[in-house]
């Protein structure tokens, strides 16, 4: 009989997955991904809820508890750098979760112990897919051709193979967000909280310590332009100017990111879409759902996505129409908790004026109180389920 193939388009946390649990139950998988090499680096991640469980049957708990990014809690401080609040950090899901970890670091310890046999394509994606009666082929950029049983698309938010495949059933829906992130150099002032500060205009300021001896910095601010179609010189000049008078330490981040190597520009758009599958071909993590860093959780997701849909293609191998649709049903609530942000999120979290900062400041004051904050610690618990993982079989 011969062995199933599925193709992997994306080498991020839901592409490794999806190839590391598709190879363990037996397949044959090549992943193809357009970075010209593995990507290291980007933004915190955690790892929360029902994804802890998929992490421990990976047998990889401890390799990514040891790659954490020494952030100990989370404070929320004025324009001097005071503390006034400091968010629930107890337990495994807290606002600095007890996995904490770098999305290049978390990615790479998949990459490292994926089973024997994982074909890595690097530097090529996917032009033409074909789905046929007996199976679905492949062409990329490269002109390489390959046929296969499945293809899942994880490239991301912005997943052209996607838009190209699904087509007008890919809603968009734009939060006016934007984020900037990057990597700076780490001064004596740095600790290893997550910082966080809020300003008028709709502004924030975080710095986050890591395990490699820099910060990581995000400038994040509503009611905003999309800056992505522009290059990086113009669209930080116009992040520069919307935070002109910001305080704190708006000025060292925005020299650093003139120099630094790593910066990266978001205008943040949740995916959402009816299904997630069409014929021989899934998606998984944000090509399928992004949830942005607004709802949380993305990574928990993505890593729960491959699990997930090889253990239902392992229990209904015979009917790939249905192993499909259980998985979409397993996740769909996972992720539809998260898409639902609460009512003026938005006013709450980017204060606009004095006045909002103050009713803010109360806000957080009271959240943060003895009494409210179980209250405050259920916000950060996301890819939380009461139901029991599918087994593999």
């Amino acid at each position: 009989m011969t062995q199933a193939h599925a193709i992997v388009s994306g080498a991020s946390i839901a592409g490794l997955s999806a190839a590391f649990w598709l190879r363990r139950t037996g397949w044959d998988v090549t992943v193809i991904e357009r970075a010209p090499n593995f990507r290291d680096g980007g933004q915190n991640v955690d790892v929360r809820g029902v994804a802890r469980d998929v992490l421990t049957r990976m047998g990889l708990f401890d390799a990514i508890k040891a790659q954490n990014t020494t952030e100990t809690g989370t404070v929320l401080v004025t324009a001097t750098g005071d503390v006034r609040a400091e968010l629930p950090s107890q337990g495994p899901d807290g606002a600095t979760a007890e996995l904490e970890v770098l999305r290049g670091d978390f990615a790479r310890t998949i990459l490292d112990n994926l089973p024997e046999g994982v074909d890595i394509r690097y530097g090529d994606t996917i032009d033409e897919v074909t789905d046929g009666p007996a199976d679905l082929a492949v062409t990329t950029s490269s002109g390489l051709t390959l046929r296969a049983d499945l293809l899942v698309i994880a490239e991301g938010v912005r997943s052209a193979t996607r838009d190209r495949l699904f087509g007008s059933a890919v809603e968009r829906r734009e939060l006016g967000i934007t984020m900037v992130f990057g990597t700076i150099p780490r001064t004596p002032s740095d600790d290893d909280r997550w910082r966080w500060y809020n300003t008028v205009g709709g502004r924030q300021i975080h710095l986050r310590p890591d395990n490699h001896g820099t910060t990581r910095a995000i400038l994040s601010y509503a009611r905003s332009e999309d800056l992505t179609s522009l290059d990086r010189s113009d669209a930080l000049a116009r992040v520069r100017a919307r935070y002109a008078g910001a305080g704190w330490e708006a000025p060292r981040i925005l020299d650093a990111f003139d120099t630094s190597d790593d910066v990266y520009i978001d205008h943040l758009t949740q995916i959402r879409m009816n299904a997630w599958h069409r014929g021989r071909v899934v998606l998984a993590g944000d090509a399928g759902w992004c949830v942005t860093p607004m709802g949380g959780g993305g990574a928990s997701l993505a890593l729960t996505s491959g699990y997930v849909l090889a253990a239902y293609l392992t229990q209904q191998p015979g009917d790939r129409r249905a192993a499909l649709s259980a998985y979409e049903k397993w996740m769909r609530p996972l992720v539809d908790d998260v898409q639902k942000l609460p009512p003026g999120l938005e006013y709450f979290a980017y204060p606009q004026t004095r006045f909002g900062l103050g009713v803010r400041a109360l806000a957080d004051k009271v959240l943060t109180s003895p009494l409210f904050a179980p209250v405050a610690a259920r916000l950060t618990e996301v890819a939380s389920t009461d139901r029991a993982l599918p087994e593999l079989e």
